[in-house]
């Protein structure tokens, strides 16, 4: 990957809606070779997708918390059964799996305070093998969604 790549990536992360044409201006180069740098990062996977970016609070998800969960075991079917369980709450918009204690980090979006409460009590709690879970409410967000150093 030489500079015009990650100049063609910088761009992509601000604005991945840019055409071709508007992109191959922005880089300095002709339209065929600025497609043919993009396909090579598609189908290399460092372009892994496009998408929208939406705005959790003009939907009505305004409570945000982040939630710390400590496995009771760390054997291969304990992770891999909490692992497919997260996977299928869509209010955890990542979750990440840590060096030492705690176990999992959850960063979690809801309409409110008792949406969080629920789905705490309803679902988090009933994960697969959590001896604790430990939250802490997110109070302003400072970044977000930040473009990879290039």
């Amino acid at each position: 990957m030489d500079r015009v790549d990650r100049n063609i990536l910088a761009e992509l992360q601000i604005d991945g809606r840019l055409s071709v044409t508007d992109l191959a201006e922005r880089v300095g180069l002709s339209l065929s070779p600025c497609h043919r740098r993009v396909k090579a990062l598609e189908d290399s996977g460092i372009i892994r997708e496009y998408r929208a970016r939406l705005e959790p609070a003009k939907l009505g998800l305004n409570f945000s918390a982040i939630v710390f969960v400590t496995l009771k075991e760390g054997d291969k079917r304990a992770v891999k059964e909490f692992e497919e369980a997260v996977k299928e709450i869509p209010n955890i918009l990542m979750a990440q799996r840590l060096f030492g204690d705690p176990d999992y980090l959850l960063q979690i979006v809801t309409r409110d305070l008792s949406a969080f409460q629920e789905l705490y009590d309803e679902q988090l709690s009933g994960l697969p093998s959590v001896r604790r879970l430990v939250s802490t409410l997110v109070m302003k967000t400072i970044i977000h969604d930040r473009p990879l150093p290039l």
